[in-house]
C-alpha cells in the first residue's frame, strides 16, 4: 500500500500519537493494559478509510483525527468484548486481554474504551460523528445476536446472511467512511454517500474472510474454523441451497454434531468446493468490490482517490 502511505502517511503518524493520548489510563493497571493494546495494534485500516474519505471529499481537519480515534476506540472495544464472548485466548498473535487479565477486567477495559470514545466526541461537540458511530455499534450488536440466533437452527437464507454481515462487519467500516467524509465537509449527503461506499467494501471484506475458511489464496490447508463454530458463511449457505436433500441433511448434521471432528469438517469443505460455493462467494465479493470502486468515479482521479482504490483492493485481495 505504498500510495496509501504516501498520501496519508504523515497523518497516520500524527494519529498514532493522538490515539495513544486518548487511551491513557488513570491508574497503573489501566495504563499497563492500554500500553499493551497500543503495542499490539492491527493494520489500522479503519482509520485509513477515515482519512482517505476526508481527503477525497475535501481535506483532513482536527475533527478527522478525532473521528479516526473514535472509530479505533470503538473497534478495539468490540474486539476486547468479542474475545470474552468467544473465550478467545489469542488476538493478532498475542494473548488476548481476557487471557492475561481475566474476563472481568477485559469487560471493564472494553467499557472504558467505549466511554473514552464517547467523551472524545462530546467534549469536542462532534455530535453528528458520534451519531454515525453510535448507530454502527447498535447494528454490530444486533448483527451478532441475529447470527447467534440463526446458528442454533442453521436456517440462514442468503438475504439474512447479508443482513448479518452488513450489520456485524460492514457497519463499522461504513461508519469510518461516513465519519471521515463528514469531518471534512459537514455535509450529510456526502457522509451518506461514503457510508454506502464503506458498506459495500465491508460486505466484500467479510466474504473474503468466509473464503479464508476454505483455504483459498494460498494461506495453507483449509481451516474450517467457521464450521467448527457453527457460523453460516456464504459458501456454505450456497451449498445448502443448491444440493440434494440427503447431502443437505448430512452437512447440517456434521455442522451441528460433529463440528469438532477434523475429518468430518474436511468432508464438509470438500462438498462446498464441489458444489461451486467457493466460486459463487468469490463472484459476490468481486461484485461488491467493483460497485464500491465504481462509486469513486464520481471524484476526480487524484492521488487521494487512487489511494482509496488501492486500499479497497488491498482489503479484498489480502492474503490473511
Amino acid at each position: 500500500m505504498e500510495l496509501v502511505k504516501h498520501v496519508i502517511g504523515s497523518e497516520l503518524a500524527i494519529f498514532e500519537k493522538k490515539f495513544s493520548e486518548s487511551v491513557k489510563g488513570s491508574n497503573p493497571l489501566l495504563d499497563r493494559i492500554m500500553r499493551f493494546i497500543i503495542r499490539r495494534k492491527g493494520k489500522q485500516m479503519r482509520p485509513m478509510f477515515v482519512f482517505l474519505a476526508a481527503k477525497i471529499s475535501e481535506n483532513i481537519s482536527e475533527s478527522t483525527y478525532r473521528a479516526a480515534s473514535l472509530i479505533e476506540l470503538l473497534h478495539t472495544a468490540t474486539l476486547v468484548h468479542d474475545d470474552v464472548v468467544d473465550n478467545a485466548m489469542v488476538r493478532r498473535s498475542f494473548f488476548s486481554i481476557n487471557a492475561l487479565w481475566k474476563n472481568k477486567i477485559a469487560v471493564l477495559v472494553g467499557d472504558y474504551l467505549l466511554s473514552k470514545g464517547l467523551l472524545l466526541s462530546l467534549e469536542n461537540n462532534d455530535y453528528q460523528i458520534l451519531q454515525i458511530t453510535s448507530r454502527a455499534v447498535k447494528e454490530m450488536s444486533e448483527g451478532e445476536l441475529l447470527q447467534m440466533e440463526k446458528a442454533r437452527k442453521l436456517d440462514i437464507e442468503e438475504d439474512v446472511y447479508f443482513e448479518i454481515i452488513r450489520a456485524k462487519t460492514a457497519s463499522l467500516l461504513s461508519a469510518a467512511c461516513a465519519a471521515g467524509a463528514y469531518s471534512a465537509t459537514e455535509d450529510l449527503e456526502t457522509a451518506e454517500f461514503f457510508r454506502l461506499f464503506g458498506e459495500k467494501v465491508g460486505i466484500a471484506f467479510q466474504i473474503k474472510d468466509d473464503l479464508f475458511d476454505y483455504g483459498e489464496d494460498n494461506i495453507g490447508k483449509p481451516t474450517g474454523i467457521d464450521i467448527k463454530e457453527k457460523k453460516m458463511t456464504l459458501p456454505l449457505i450456497y451449498t445448502l441451497q443448491n444440493t440434494d436433500r440427503a447431502t443437505r441433511r448430512k452437512i447440517i448434521y456434521i455442522v451441528k454434531n460433529e463440528n469438532t471432528n477434523r475429518q468430518k469438517v474436511s468432508e464438509v469443505i470438500s462438498l462446498v468446493k464441489q458444489s461451486g460455493g467457493i466460486e459463487y462467494a468469490y463472484e459476490k465479493m468481486k461484485l461488491y468490490q467493483n460497485e464500491a470502486l465504481d462509486m469513486l468515479q464520481k471524484y476526480p482521479e487524484t492521488d487521494a482517490r487512487r489511494a482509496l482504490e488501492e486500499l479497497v483492493n488491498y482489503v479484498i485481495e489480502r492474503k490473511y
